[in-house]
């Protein structure tokens, strides 16, 4: 998405757009986070996306227009089948570990995004990319520090949400070049609440009507920060809102401390800032070679 000079010409309402995207999601990973382990992690995604069904209704004519081919109907799936898991790992690791780490480590979505654009797209990756991508990968090792401390299931399902999460996006971006963006949307929802259903089934509980409360708000704001994104993609290029994203990891940490009383580590936010550093010169390179491969975090989110 290369950005018009009439949306270039708006950056400060990109750059706010941008950081209401922020807290909407990390107003998702704050209602996912109450819910905790009282849910199961693949039911709790299943409602998630089972209760934003509401909001599909105006893609539906849309979809049914497209006249979807038998090839589409496939990488569809794929991309269902990837997102559905990666969902449920993200689930699962929002229940275990912190916020801040959440949303620090989802930042490599980008990364795994550049490498996977390169090995199987065909994309160019010169020298000075691949120092970004490698420069983001040890800001992850600064998060997940090995050896030095006790890394648990959720930081492992972390690693994988964002590397399927990357599948689903470049699957997306394939899908793009032969449907309208409302219908590549309106399927991901679709194809996923399919897919989480007989996960979400195996591990059911009867869930209060406070948890099925505080997971609509979650489909809620999930909704509204894809849209709210969408629009700031309008208003200013990615160059500009990209570093705006570092923003997300301090209302996490923020909302980490002050309501959940999760302790502030330093190495959490120094990993994070590189790795939004290095995705943001990978953009910056990306929009003077005017194409646009990489996304930003938020693109990839449940």
């Amino acid at each position: 998405m290369t950005a018009s000079p009439a949306s270039a010409a708006r950056p400060v309402t990109g750059i706010l757009l941008m950081v209401l995207t922020g807290l909407l999601f990390v107003g998702v990973t704050a209602g996912v986070k109450h819910v905790g382990q009282s849910v199961p992690a693949a039911e709790a995604a299943f409602l998630r996306y089972a209760l934003g069904l509401v909001f599909l209704i105006p893609m539906i004519p849309p979809i049914l227009r497209a006249h979807l081919t038998r090839q589409q109907v496939q990488v569809f799936a794929l991309r269902g089948a990837a997102h559905t898991i990666a969902v449920i790992f993200w689930f699962f690791a929002m229940a275990r570990i912190s916020i801040a780490e959440v949303t620090a480590l989802n930042y490599l979505n980008p990364v795994y995004v550049t490498l996977g654009a390169a090995l199987f797209l065909g994309e160019k990756l010169p020298p000075r990319r691949l120092a970004a991508v490698i420069m983001a990968l040890i800001g992850a090792l600064v998060i997940l520090r090995p050896g030095l401390r006790t890394l648990g299931p959720g930081h492992f399902a972390m690693l994988v949400t964002a590397a399927l999460f990357a599948v689903s996006y470049l699957l997306a971006k394939r899908l793009t070049a032969t449907a309208s963006p409302l219908v590549v949307v309106g399927m991901l929802s679709l194809t996923v609440t399919i897919g989480l259903a007989p996960f979400a089934a195996a591990v059911w509980i009867t869930p209060t009507w406070d948890q099925l409360g505080w997971l609509f708000v979650v489909a809620t704001f999930a909704t509204a920060g894809h849209y709210t994104m969408t629009l700031a993609f309008a208003a200013a290029p990615l160059t500009v809102t990209q570093p705006v994203v570092f923003l997300q990891l301090v209302w996490a940490v923020t909302l980490g401390a002050t309501v959940f009383g999760e302790p502030v580590d330093a190495f959490v936010v120094l990993g994070g800032l590189i790795i939004v550093a290095s995705v943001s010169f990978i953009t910056w390179r990306e929009a003077v070679a005017r194409r646009q491969i990489t996304p930003v975090a938020p693109a990839t989110k449940v």
